[in-house]
């Protein structure tokens, strides 16, 4: 059916009308899933042993591994969430792109070879090098499978909006079913291909991404004769806030508490990448520490390029959508890109539907390749970290441990189909926000502690991560985001006493103090033998994988 905007601003299909658009849609996404299902089970046929499902043989280049990364690290908060972000926020919206991009630096001159040369499969291997194997096994698993499920919910809110946007399906049970497909799709992405899948998918992802982000920015400044200035000072007029739309503060300085916030956010965002597990992993996958920095290097170009596209979609969202039209088809935003697909080629001509129909296939297609990343991660951490070495004691056979990561796979889908419906309407840019600090409060100290500090010890390690992981969860829960606000994911109840919707400023340094404070009052003594192995191969790579 012919998409066509209300008065109120909503994009329905007009009842009586032809088909040909919606058959034009669901064949777009249809094509996209068979395609990348062939991918999965082409992989999977070569996934004969724990290297192959969890690292893909150790076989990718890192031009390849780069790609894959950008893939993995472009989700729908990027596309879907920045964008929306910014169209309603404008200068604030843009900070999560720059945050984004920062990241990556650290990741980059400080975690990326060390991890790839001292660990195995997982963050855990990392840490159990030096500690007691058991508890920080746990300890790393268990941290894993919380930030992999927040960073799930976003890409599973995304993709409720998104389906029920282009397919009219306003109501929550539609919405709902859409989220439990995606989590179905992700489940036989993992279960079949494993690590060699799920990266040529999201290698095929990240192209897909990066053509319709060019494609839409070049339609954007073509509409203004590639004058920027008047890109930016029609979304200004548009927006109703005039000047005030491209100054800092709109979103962020009206108040203490929002200053506050976004000082939070912008800690939580610049330390959160280096403590991803589903961006951890992936430096496994590629044969040397050389590779692993050089796939670091082409990720940070193909997402710097792809951040700075983000300002076009935003602002041409901004210019030619009014602020009404996108929040009344989302409360947070997350519709802004495909609505602008929509109005470059025209609301109620044949360009507009396809345009539409492709970008948000695209969008689709990279929900899809990042909950198959995030879903690996975890699966991989419960059936190697906590089945192998913790349940079995280092005796599972690979045949159990890759069941076990199989039937991780079942049931962290699960989960996520649940959670993701509640947060459906959630602006997704937000969410990964908070699995960002949730990284950045658990993961990251442990592992800059384990890499560089003689003296940290195992109880140093279990303070930092359960510490951090319990003070950033906590403060989600009682904060603005669960809670009291109309945007919130229960907003008709109110019983949150943190005022701030990211918990970064706060958590981070207690994860961090936590491990320090761990160490000193440790009656153990860290192993410094250890550690100097552990030194060494982090630095040169003797002896890695």
């Amino acid at each position: 059916m012919s998409p066509a905007i209300t008065q109120a601003g909503q994009i329905t299909l007009a009842a009586g009308e032809a088909s040909e658009h919606r058959t034009l849609i669901i064949s777009l996404f249809a094509l996209f899933v068979v395609a990348t299902l062939v991918i999965t089970v082409w992989a999977g046929r070569q996934t004969k042993d724990a290297a192959d499902f969890y690292a893909g043989g150790r076989q990718f280049t890192g031009f390849q591994n780069g790609l894959a990364v950008a893939g993995d690290y472009m989700s729908a908060a990027s596309f879907l969430g920045i964008a929306g972000a910014i169209a309603l926020f404008g200068y604030d919206g843009f900070l999560y792109s720059i945050g984004f991009l920062v990241a990556w630096l650290v990741a980059l001159l400080l975690v990326a070879e060390p991890l790839r040369n001292s660990g195995r499969y997982t963050m855990g291997d990392v840490l159990a090098y030096r500690m007691r194997q058991r508890p920080v096994r746990t300890a790393a698993g268990t941290s894993t499978i919380v930030v992999s499920i927040f960073y799930l919910l976003a890409q599973m809110a995304g993709a409720g909006v998104l389906v029920s946007l282009l397919l009219g399906i306003t109501s929550d049970g539609g919405k709902i079913g859409i989220v439990a497909l995606v989590g179905v799709l992700m489940i036989v992405y993992v279960t079949i291909g494993g690590m060699k899948g799920t990266t040529w998918v999201q290698m095929v992802k990240a192209v897909l991404l990066m053509t319709g982000a060019l494609l839409l920015t070049f339609l954007v400044l073509l509409k203004f004769d590639f004058n920027i200035s008047d890109l930016l000072g029609t979304a200004a007029d548009q927006s109703g806030k005039g000047a005030a739309f491209l100054e800092p503060g709109l979103r962020y300085g009206a108040t203490e508490t929002s200053k506050l916030d976004f000082l939070s956010l912008g800690i939580a965002l610049v330390l959160g990448t280096a403590g991803l597990p589903h961006i951890l992993i992936r430096f496994y996958t590629v044969p040397t520490a050389q590779a692993a920095r050089k796939s670091v290097i082409w990720a940070i170009g193909l997402i710097g390029a792809f951040y700075l596209m983000t300002l076009a979609l935003g602002f041409g969202a901004a210019a030619l959508i009014t602020p009404e039209e996108i929040t009344e088809s989302n409360k947070a935003g997350n519709t802004a890109a495909p609505l602008l697909a929509l109005h470059l080629g025209g609301v109620d001509s044949n360009w507009g539907a396809i345009l539409l129909a492709t970008i948000s296939a695209v969008a689709f297609a990279t929900i899809l390749a990042v909950v198959a990343g995030l879903t690996l991660a975890s699966s991989s951490s419960f059936a190697h970290d906590i089945y192998a070495n913790v349940i079995k004691r280092g005796k599972a056979t690979e045949k159990q441990e890759l069941g076990a990561a199989r039937w991780a796979t079942v049931g962290i889908g699960a989960v996520s189909i649940l959670l993701g419906a509640l947060a459906r309407d959630l602006n997704v840019a937000g969410l990964v926000a908070l699995a960002f600090a949730v990284a950045a409060s658990a993961n990251l100290p442990t592992i800059l502690y384990s890499l560089f500090w003689k003296r940290f010890t195992t109880q140093g390690a279990l303070w930092s991560i359960y510490g951090g992981l319990v003070s950033a969860v906590g403060l989600v829960l009682f904060s603005p985001v669960v809670s009291g606000k109309a945007t919130s994911m229960f907003p008709d109840v109110d019983f949150h006493w943190f005022p701030l919707e990211n918990p970064g400023i706060i958590s981070i340094p207690v994860g961090f103090l936590l491990g320090i404070l761990g160490t000193l009052l440790s009656k153990e003594e860290a192993d410094k033998d250890k550690f100097a192995e552990l030194e060494v191969r982090s630095m040169t790579g003797t002896g890695a994988h």
